[in-house]
């Protein structure tokens, strides 16, 4: 297994921003869905984009992702410009011709696209996007939220998922269990949200260095952040 991410997600402020980074995180998440208790604006996010920039440890490496359910093209456009993303996670129902579009249009930007897994049928979605999009992220299905649910997936069932693209697990971890996932799957990443908070959007530092602790314990290799 190569490298793995760690993507952060639900950031809201920007000392926790550079803390994070600063432990190790590969990836920083912002939710772009007004109805969310995370949510962030375009301006916010340009603030935090700042906040990283202007510090050398956190300056450079660290990747901001906006994420976003079914948003319009053009506030899709504007978030990565005035908050200065890296890459945006498509958590809707975004089709491949949306995705294709949004690639050719920003090349540059790294592009996921999430999927809420309820059934081992919403995995043959994966192959249609695999060949589109940069990167895959599986998420836990809930009726009615798009993320951060803390409900987990079914790790033993994904255990043959080997996309053509990179993937990134989601659903439910948490510095405590981890471990138990990646010992079942090998994902190129993981994307953790309400496992490490204290409320919605206030992460809780304490348990992100745990997480990076225990990662380092079990001897999985880590990209720096």
């Amino acid at each position: 297994m190569g490298n793995l991410r760690v993507k952060i997600c639900g950031i809201t402020r920007p000392e926790q921003a550079q803390a994070i980074a600063r432990l190790g995180a590969t990836d920083l998440g912002f939710i772009c869905v007004e109805s969310s208790p995370r949510f962030v604006t375009p301006e916010q996010i340009g603030t935090i984009a700042a906040a990283l920039a202007a510090e050398p440890e956190t300056s450079s490496e660290v990747q901001r992702i906006g994420v976003f359910v079914n948003a319009p093209f053009s506030v899709i456009a504007r978030t990565i410009q005035v908050g200065r993303l890296s890459g945006v996670q498509l958590h809707g129902e975004e089709s491949p011709e949306f995705c294709q579009q949004l690639q050719q249009q920003f090349p540059r930007i790294e592009q996921i696209k999430a999927l809420r897994i309820r059934s081992l049928e919403a995995l043959s979605q994966a192959e249609i996007y695999a060949s589109i999009v940069d990167t895959l992220l599986l998420d836990a299905y809930h009726p009615q939220l798009a993320g951060g649910t803390g409900q987990t997936l079914d790790w033993p069932s994904l255990r043959r998922f080997q996309p053509q693209c990179p993937w990134l697990l989601a659903g439910g971890l948490t510095p405590d269990n981890v471990l138990t996932a990646l010992a079942q799957i090998h994902p190129q990443g993981i994307d953790l949200s309400s496992g490490v908070e204290r409320a919605p959007g206030d992460k809780d530092l304490a348990k992100v260095a745990l997480l990076f602790q225990r990662l380092r314990a079990g001897s999985i290799p880590l990209t720096m952040g």
